[in-house]
């Protein structure tokens, strides 16, 4: 679990000082910085830079990559004679993964396809902070970095990899475009239904999970809420999502999802969104929930994307998230390869 948590409105200004205690001379503060900040100066002076601490903007407009964490980990090592005192990763999803990843490999030889699988990572990595300007992942929370590797899509999921700080300042998720805010926030809700159903489920995941859940509903399906409210309590449902799924798995909906991310790029929060729109017959009550909160709010998925797929990239996508063992485990059961054949998944792709 994540050791130490801030909670609160502006607390993002505290990070320096948290950051103090940490410091080794000599040894860089690096900051991997969703690029939407690149031009807001108040921001990045609310940072803070000291000594040879350094700013890399990346771009979220694409999920991250191994080969993407290994040119930054390649990156920093050639730049700093020392190792870095921290990674401190802002941003949504993303950046949450990225930094967590880059901390890991910059304590563990060799690449971060290695590393994509459970339980594969011997030594602890360097300390790392999350700092959430996007809620619904609950990347700031789990144990795991989810990366697009070159025959996968799969997690560092490890004992490691959870941050050893992160700071939950939900003024931070101003701004955040409503189909974005819809996307991410359906990915915590997905997280909790399929927690909620899963055969893992024990009463720590569930405590959360049903939490998480309650949540969910307030913020998507009410009306009551002033928008500080919306922000502060998706902040924490995405927490608890988190939290729910760090003691059991997720489920149907994520497993494909990744089919869809790895031959299509479709983002995890809209992927998610347009596969679980599919999944009454494992999910009939979270689905016509999830119907309700998208047209509540306006909301209209991408149509027909695997229709015209070719053959051999429907197979890639089936593939791939048939090497999702625990999560289809979760979801169906330890006989989960009579329910969900190749040919039956082929049927659900072709509707999305």
């Amino acid at each position: 679990m994540v050791p130490r948590v801030l909670f609160g409105k502006g607390c993002f200004d505290q990070l320096p000082e948290i950051l103090n205690e940490k410091r080794s001379i000599g040894a860089p503060f690096i900051y991997l910085v969703d690029d939407v900040f690149e031009n807001n100066k108040s921001f990045i002076e609310r940072i803070k830079l000291k000594g040879n601490d350094k700013i890399f903007f990346v771009s979220a407009e694409y999920e991250p990559k191994t080969n993407q964490v290994d040119v930054l980990v390649e990156k920093i090592k050639t730049e700093f004679q020392l190792l870095p005192s921290g990674i401190i990763g802002i941003g949504g999803g993303t950046l949450m993964d990225l930094a967590k990843a880059v901390s890991i490999l910059l304590k563990n030889t060799g690449l971060a396809e290695d590393y994509q699988g459970w339980d594969l990572v011997s030594k602890k990595a360097i300390y790392h902070v999350g700092v959430p300007t996007v809620s619904g992942t609950g990347a700031e929370v789990s144990r795991t970095t989810v990366l697009t590797g070159p025959n996968k899509k799969l997690g560092i999921n490890s004992d490691f990899t959870p941050f050893d700080q992160v700071i939950l300042d939900y003024d931070l998720t101003l701004g955040v475009p409503k189909d974005q805010w819809f996307y991410t926030g359906m990915d915590c809700y997905i997280h909790c239904i399929e927690s909620l159903n899963g055969t893992y489920l024990n009463t720590f995941s569930e405590s959360y999970g049903q939490k998480a859940e309650e949540l969910c509903l307030e913020i998507f399906l009410g009306d009551h809420l002033s928008d500080e409210q919306m922000r502060a309590k998706l902040m924490m449902a995405s927490w608890h999502g988190g939290m729910s799924i760090a003691y059991s798995q997720v489920g149907v909906a994520h497993a494909m999802s990744y089919g869809l991310a790895y031959v299509l790029g479709t983002k995890h929060g809209i992927g998610n969104c347009i596969v679980f729109d599919h999944l009454e017959e494992f999910y009939p009550e979270g689905v016509k929930i999830f119907k309700q909160m998208k047209e509540k709010h306006g909301i209209k998925l991408p149509q027909g994307l695997c229709k015209d797929l070719p053959e051999k990239d429907l197979n890639t996508m089936i593939e791939v998230s048939l090497q999702m063992d625990p999560l289809w485990e979760n979801a169906l059961g330890k006989n989960w390869r009579e329910i969900m054949t190749p040919k039956k998944m082929r049927e659900l792709y072709l509707k999305m």
